[in-house]
């Protein structure tokens, strides 16, 4: 399954693994930090921080040593930054 959705997402078919992961998921496929991880790369190549934070948070929950750990981090400081009067001038 990692193999697939890494594959996906290198393809830049983020829709199609996130597809294929609550597919996996809502089957009753056991999720691991690794696939929560991928799932929050999905959802950060869409462009939905949230869901992508969420996913990472529950890879971190999973597995403290995670690589989400620094995927979270990174997302929180480009959204610290982000600053959304820039755009309303």
């Amino acid at each position: 399954m990692k193999e697939r959705i890494t594959a996906l997402l290198q393809e830049d078919k983020a829709d199609e693994a996130i597809a294929a992961l609550e597919t996996f998921r809502s089957g009753g496929g056991v999720m691991d930090d690794s696939l929560f991880y991928l799932l929050g790369n999905a959802w950060r190549k869409k462009g939905n921080w949230q869901m992508a934070m969420n996913n990472y948070l529950e890879a971190i929950h999973l597995n403290p040593e995670s690589p989400a750990a620094q995927a979270l981090e990174i997302a929180e400081e480009i959204l610290s930054f982000y600053n959304k009067d820039m755009y309303n001038q």
